[in-house]
């Protein structure tokens, strides 16, 4: 089994979306990168304020099934509910 690489976008549709991203996000970087098997995990804004964009990697297939386990019931996930998730999941060779 191979490496699990994340990439895509964050899409925000109002500002209130925004500002929940704003508040949420920090923490939500924090305690992702300190879960075991994550490598990776970069969320940031370019030039347009209601997208960001992520790029994470986790060393294995285990390790992100847990990593959306435990998003799914923070915080952030509660929150985030309406934010629009643009992302793909690739399984890199081992």
């Amino acid at each position: 089994m191979g490496k699990i690489q994340v990439t895509g976008r964050l899409i925000c549709t109002s500002e209130a979306d925004a500002e929940i991203a704003r508040t949420h996000l920090p923490e939500h970087i924090r305690l992702s990168r300190a879960e075991p098997g994550n490598i990776r995990f970069d969320l940031t804004q370019g030039d347009d304020p209601m997208i960001w964009h992520l790029d994470e990697l986790f060393e294995s297939p285990q390790a992100f099934e847990a990593h959306k386990e435990r998003t799914k019931d923070s915080a952030w996930g509660r929150a985030s509910a309406s934010i629009t998730r643009d992302f793909t999941v690739t399984e890199l060779e081992a």
